[in-house]
């Protein structure tokens, strides 16, 4: 069994040819998305955090109004790019997010990935330390964010406060109990992995991460996700960790399927350099009439591995849509491979 969700990266274009072609659109629409995905029984309403650039950019207010307008689904990123957060003011926005939704946030975190600006978290007023890379300033504003959302005291009080305080030193508010639990780390690299199990944060692996042996990008992220599990183990945690995968999966069902992407797509693993240092590989796309797909989902080892499936969604191709492709792997497609 499997919790199965979707990943937006919501896209806008002012094109006749999008359902999404402003920012009001994408957004309202993400929140009727979440909607429909919880009527069909999915698990999971995922956006991407992308700034400088015409997609999702702040995931608290609409993480707050899918949670008002929802009551199973969980919510969450996948991901928010840590170089560019203050961690003691998306400590309190978390907290205020996930309290309107009734504890059913999970916040996906990382150290980012190339942008759409150079240094763009600059222009958010942060810069990393002396000796540091901005990678590592990611991490560390990831280690403050996950260490304020215990909810312990840390601020000395005013002795003349304007309202109020109670005992001791203060928290952050509002504090959600319970948020700390589902924060998650997205590791591009088996090492990265490894270090969010040390911090006890769950595991998101996407579609790409760093070509380490050369095997295809399956067998690589399955090894990347045992070596996470491993390390969470001898780290001496206390709860289970979650791990999920995203993957573009698109069942043929009707005319407008076979009109969208029956000429296939990316079938194979594809390897580039997201930077002049680092080879990637990204993850192949599944896309056939849905007894092909099973057959070829069945020897996917990364998705084997993990709790949790994300499935992309084509977000300027309108709710409706997006609706259908959740449904049609929910039923045509999950049953037979047991995640159902």
């Amino acid at each position: 069994m499997k919790k199965i969700g979707f990943l937006s990266f919501g896209h806008w274009t002012p094109s006749p040819h999008s359902a999404t072609r402003s920012a009001a659109e994408v957004l309202t629409q993400s929140i009727e998305l979440a909607v429909a995905a919880e009527e069909l029984g999915a698990d999971g309403a995922y956006v991407r955090v992308h700034h400088f650039a015409r997609q999702l950019a702040s995931p608290f207010p609409l993480l707050a109004a899918m949670g008002a307008r929802t009551r199973s689904i969980e919510l969450g990123t996948a991901v928010i790019d840590m170089r560019y957060e203050n961690p003691f003011y998306m400590a309190e926005d978390a907290g205020a997010a996930d309290l309107i939704s009734g504890g059913r946030l999970q916040l996906g975190l990382s150290r980012g990935s190339p942008e759409q600006v150079i240094d763009g978290w600059r222009h958010f007023g942060h810069e990393p330390i002396a000796g540091e890379t901005d990678a590592e300033m990611g991490r560390r504003h990831a280690q403050v964010f996950h260490q304020l959302l215990k909810g312990e005291g840390f601020a000395q009080p005013n002795p003349r406060p304007m309202f109020p305080n109670p005992p001791g030193l203060l928290r952050l508010e509002p504090h959600s109990e319970g948020l700390r639990d589902r924060i998650w780390w997205g590791a591009g690299s088996n090492a990265t992995a490894v270090w969010a199990a040390q911090q006890g944060m769950n595991l998101q692996s996407s579609t790409l991460k760093d070509d380490e042996t050369g095997e295809a990008f399956h067998i690589q992220q399955a090894k990347q996700i045992r070596a996470y599990r491993a390390a969470w183990k001898e780290a001496g945690h206390t709860r289970e960790p979650r791990v999920s995968v995203s993957r573009s999966i698109f069942p043929l069902l009707d005319d407008r399927d076979r009109d969208y992407f029956g000429r296939g797509g990316r079938e194979q693993d594809q390897v580039g350099f997201i930077d002049e240092r680092t080879r990637a590989i990204f993850g192949r796309g599944y896309t056939g009439e849905p007894e092909t797909l099973i057959e070829q989902l069945r020897g996917d080892e990364g998705i084997a591995e993990a709790d949790t499936l994300l499935l992309t969604i084509p977000n300027q191709l309108g709710v409706d849509y997006c609706a259908h492709v959740i449904e049609g792997v929910l039923k045509h497609v999950a049953p037979a491979l047991g995640w159902r």
